[in-house]
């Protein structure tokens, strides 16, 4: 029989794991999302994708602050579920809230846990180098990120792979995870097995301050933030056009041959030294303009060769 579920989500990135959810035919009881927030120019309410996605399927959407109140967790255990699925829902679960579906609460976390536990597991995982991560299906814990794996999926990140590329295919791949997950769950052969206590590692959010790019790390270190920060919030450097400082994001690098004085400019192609060796900038995007390749952005705003990055 098809599962009841409460699925509780926000960003885009949960948004595939509730069209797997509701095109397997399992009753969606009810969605849990972030409130709406100001944003854009006019900072306008805006919903969340969960919020828009759930309303484009005629589900009910509830937007508590949080479970503060008695009402609301009583509200929350009157949907009578028999599995809350949670993606990137983005607030804490209070245990009553955790012990209120039959089967408890699964969350779909994207990493390998115990590696990269907490709230940027994909940037984090970029930014460091890693040749491989995946995603998890666990039963969740009033801890963060420690209750015990049911299913995962591993998941190669290649040389130049941006954050945004590896967020597309992880919510791809652990919609699918869930859904079988779930398939488990509706025949009693889900069984999870206890987080290994070695390897732990957190991955906080990302500060503004880490977005700026220190051209005297090693090209690989410059390489892995950029790749690791797109597209956003997008790492930047500085340089001077008409005399001013102007703030420029770059989206996409690839390491290349060559060495000098850290943030100086190599070539007519955008190389730039760093700490050791060199990365060559193939994406970048000043403010209040669109994302261009490096020639076209170099016609619009010349940066000669010697010229320095800060």
């Amino acid at each position: 029989m098809p599962l009841r579920i409460v699925f509780m989500g926000t960003p885009d990135f949960a948004v595939p794991t509730l069209m797997e959810i509701v095109g397997a035919g399992h009753e969606v009881a009810a969605i849990y999302t972030q409130p709406p927030r100001p944003a854009g120019r006019g900072m306008g309410e805006r919903k969340s994708p969960v919020h828009e996605a759930g309303e484009r399927f005629g589900l009910p959407v509830f937007t508590p602050l949080n479970f503060s109140e008695e009402a609301d967790r009583a509200q929350f255990a009157a949907h009578d579920a028999d599995v809350a699925v949670v993606v990137a829902y983005g607030l804490i679960l209070p245990q009553a809230v955790l012990d209120a579906p039959r089967e408890g609460c699964l969350n779909l976390h994207a990493s390998l846990l115990p590696r990269w536990r907490g709230a940027a597991p994909i940037n984090r995982a970029v930014m460091a180098g890693d040749r491989e991560t995946g995603v998890a299906v666990m039963r969740m814990e009033a801890s963060l990120d420690t209750g015990p794996v049911g299913l995962e999926e591993r998941i190669a990140i290649s040389p130049d792979m941006t954050a945004g590329e590896l967020h597309d295919l992880l919510a791809r791949r652990g919609a699918d995870l869930v859904h079988r997950a779930l398939g488990a769950l509706e025949r009693g052969a889900l069984s999870f097995s206890p987080q290994s206590e070695e390897g732990v590692t957190y991955a906080k959010k990302i500060e503004k301050a880490e977005a700026r790019i220190d051209w005297s790390q090693s090209a690989e270190e410059v390489h892995n933030r950029i790749r690791g920060l797109s597209p956003f919030p997008g790492a930047w450097f500085e340089v001077d056009f008409g005399g001013k400082g102007q703030r420029v994001k770059v989206l996409r690098a690839t390491l290349a041959d060559g060495g000098g004085i850290s943030g100086k400019v190599l070539d007519d192609r955008l190389t730039v030294a760093c700490g050791t060796g060199a990365v060559r900038l193939l994406t970048l995007q000043r403010a209040g303009k669109g994302a261009m390749d490096t020639d076209t952005f170099l016609r619009g705003n010349p940066i000669a060769p010697g010229a320095r990055l800060a």
